[in-house]
């Protein structure tokens, strides 16, 4: 059985699962085809896209339906994304079979049919908070457009090629929605409502290439530990699409497209952190988001460079750094407790002790340096230096990347950032040291 994945709408049949499966496995040939009912814009003006404000909150609606070499068409819930259909999930396995040409180890690389599906509440939270990073990337690429007239784009460098690679982007996010939702079947989450803090085209530009950024690291800090191995698949290659629109921005902002070597990754809790005071309200049926929020951080004298006119869309320019090691930064931040998120339903808290230091995630590294000047929720410190290799290598503190208040200086590394979840006092917060 061969599948092909377009665009969806996704209806709940649980219960007719087994049914689909028997008849596949009856079937000599099938094919999987999806369609994408409700709204999607295509650019063919910039009226057009200013007339998107008016539908750009409605959610997605999705359909899937399945049509056999027989004829017949069935709606299904869980959409396999899969070469091979089993009949059962619960016949007993068969042995693996050791593929020619290839070096015993590696997991996935035997007979054994792949599960695209959340195999603990790990992942689905996980994939979960995915979901609702497509969903805002989406309606925040559509608002920009709408938002903003074209005079306004064009005083910014953006013409019309630039706004329409803006336009396509967002469509990229709805193949991206319409993969995890697939994965994550009958709930996963709609579309929500959403605010946004800027007020010009220089300030939408910034918020995407930050909000992609974190979107990005997220998924890279906990991709390697998901117990589905197919569907860390489907997300690594949607994962890589948003990389390139990390870079895109960083073009259209008049940054160094790519002032690192390596991408940093951030846990979970991390993004919801940066997610959740960006998204208002809800369907009441999603599924709540479990992890944690941590208090807001804030860098007072944060380089902002949407603010510099000096600065326009170009594919490079030789500003690859905004800030040296030995920099000052000066820190406030949130205690516990406050509301967050949509519809009220969060409350940010910490388990950390008193705040001491400040973690700097970057590249591969956690970096940390002392906290000083504290007085009540504020404190000072200073961007360390370094280099990612030692000698004449890339500098440890680049691009946009994560700075985070700590009671320890926690040795961690890339695999497991998730043990400092337990001694943040406040954070994360993108710091745009390039």
């Amino acid at each position: 059985m061969f599948v092909s994945l377009l665009t969806y709408r996704l209806i709940s049949s649980s219960l007719i699962y087994p049914l689909i499966m028997s008849f596949l496995a009856s079937s000599t040939r099938s094919y999987v085809g999806f369609w994408l009912t409700g709204r999607v814009p295509i650019v063919d003006s910039d009226e057009r896209m200013r007339d998107r404000e008016r539908t750009r909150r409605s959610p997605l609606r999705l359909t899937s339906t399945m049509v056999s070499s027989k004829g017949a068409a069935l709606s299904l819930g869980v959409v396999v994304v899969a070469a091979k259909v089993i009949p059962s999930a619960l016949a007993a396995p068969a042995a693996p079979a050791q593929q020619p040409f290839t070096p015993a180890g590696g997991l996935g690389t035997n007979s054994t049919p792949p599960v695209y599906a959340p195999l603990s509440d790990f992942d689905f939270q996980s994939l979960n908070l995915a979901l609702n990073q497509e969903y805002i990337e989406l309606d925040l690429f559509h608002y920009g457009l709408a938002k903003f007239p074209v005079e306004e784009f064009e005083a910014a460098g953006l013409d019309a090629e630039d706004r329409f690679l803006i336009e396509y982007m967002a469509d990229q996010e709805i193949g991206h929605a319409i993969a995890l939702s697939n994965i994550l079947g009958s709930n996963a989450a709609k579309a929500c409502n959403y605010t946004y803090p800027f007020n010009d085209v220089r300030g939408f530009v910034d918020f995407c290439q930050k909000l992609t950024r974190w979107g990005e690291s997220g998924v890279y800090g906990f991709l390697e530990h998901l117990d589905s191995r197919p569907s860390a698949q489907i997300l690594l290659q949607s994962i890589t699409v948003e990389a390139r629109q990390q870079l895109i921005f960083r073009q259209f902002e008049g940054l160094f497209p790519m002032p690192e070597w390596h991408i940093p990754g951030i846990t979970q809790s991390m993004t919801w952190t940066l997610l959740a005071p960006w998204i208002t309200h809800c369907p009441q049926e999603n599924p709540r988001i479990e992890w944690q929020n941590f208090p807001a951080l804030n860098i007072t004298n944060n380089p902002a460079p949407y603010k510099d006119s000096n600065l326009t869309a170009a594919i490079s320019s030789n500003v690859s750094a905004l800030s040296s090691p030995g920099q000052e930064l000066t820190l406030t931040w949130e205690e516990p407790g406050k509301t967050v998120g949509y519809d009220g339903l969060y409350t940010t808290n910490t388990t950390a002790g008193e705040p001491k230091f400040v973690a700097w995630i970057s590249q591969l590294n956690t970096t940390y340096t002392p906290l000083t000047n504290i007085s009540g929720s504020s404190g000072k410190t200073t961007q360390p230096g370094g280099t990612i290799w030692g000698g004449n290598t890339a500098p440890l503190v680049n691009s946009t990347m994560f700075v985070l208040v700590t009671d320890e200086d926690v040795f961690v590394t890339a695999a497991n950032i998730s043990m400092l979840n337990a001694h943040v006092v406040a954070g994360p917060t993108a710091y745009q040291s390039g």
